[in-house]
């Protein structure tokens, strides 16, 4: 199967770490110029480094950006389409997944998750989707969680974000058909990342690292915790032409965790 990306430019938002860096790398490895975004520029440095050393030859730019601030998205979009040619793929990958007891979210907590993870993505897509519609050719991901198929108590507000997500992801889709953009969104469940790391680290618990993956893998029915690269191959699938009548849905990466489909 070909998912192959050469010519294509990818902006991948939340690049540094994680998903976006696994992701990044299987992009630039399969031919295409990519853009990793995120607020850190120390992290993004490294990040592009290491994945100029997983693909080499590849053309990866790195570009700090708060995707709160309307005006810098519009900046760093620029930035990127002035560097690497317009923008065809884009990743909606940004964000935490902050989970709460719903009475102690403050209004406050709630606007800035809805704007990091909602309203970046609406304003970087309204600056992305019109030339994708022009050349005819596009790929929107965006990257939720299983929350927001199978939200759960205590799970807000991410839970809430991602779910609007999904909704976006669905009217986008119908949107961009007729001009062959496709819109999927790929729902993370229990896969090696640096939220999880951080986690590992907080609980002060003399267990490894491996022991706390292996830990949590007993709550996935496959028997272990993902890893990220295995999210980036079915991304890669869908940013490709490999994907080619694949728009509109909400793909489970979680190892049948999740109780809905």
């Amino acid at each position: 199967m070909d998912c192959r990306m050469d010519g294509r430019t990818a902006l991948i938002t939340g690049g540094s770490l994680g998903l976006g860096r696994a992701m990044a790398v299987e992009f630039a490895k399969s031919g295409a110029n990519v853009a990793i975004v995120a607020r850190r520029a120390e992290m993004l440095e490294d990040a592009k480094a290491d994945i100029e050393a997983a693909a080499p030859g590849a053309k990866v730019e790195a570009y700090p950006c708060d995707l709160r601030d309307p005006a810098a998205i519009k900046a760093m979009h620029n930035s990127v389409e002035g560097d690497l040619g317009p923008v065809d793929i884009v990743v909606n990958n940004a964000g935490t997944s902050r989970a709460m007891n719903f009475m102690e979210i403050t209004d406050e907590l709630w606007n800035e998750d809805l704007e990091l993870k909602l309203m970046g993505a609406v304003r970087l897509i309204r600056l992305t989707f019109p030339g994708m519609k022009e050349r005819r050719w596009g790929r929107i991901i965006n990257v939720l969680n299983v929350g927001a198929k199978a939200p759960g108590a205590g799970g807000a507000p991410t839970a809430v974000s991602r779910a609007a997500g999904m909704a976006l992801t669905k009217v986008l889709a119908g949107e961009g058909a007729p001009h062959n953009v496709l819109v999927n969104a790929l729902l993370v469940g229990l896969i090696e990342s640096d939220q999880h790391l951080q986690k590992h680290l907080k609980s002060g618990s003399n267990e490894s690292l491996e022991e706390f993956y292996e830990k949590l893998g007993k709550a996935v029915p496959l028997g272990r915790v993902g890893k990220p690269e295995e999210f980036a191959n079915m991304a890669c699938f869908l940013a490709s032409n490999a994907g080619s009548y694949v728009t509109g849905t909400a793909i489970n990466v979680d190892g049948n965790r999740a109780p809905v489909v």
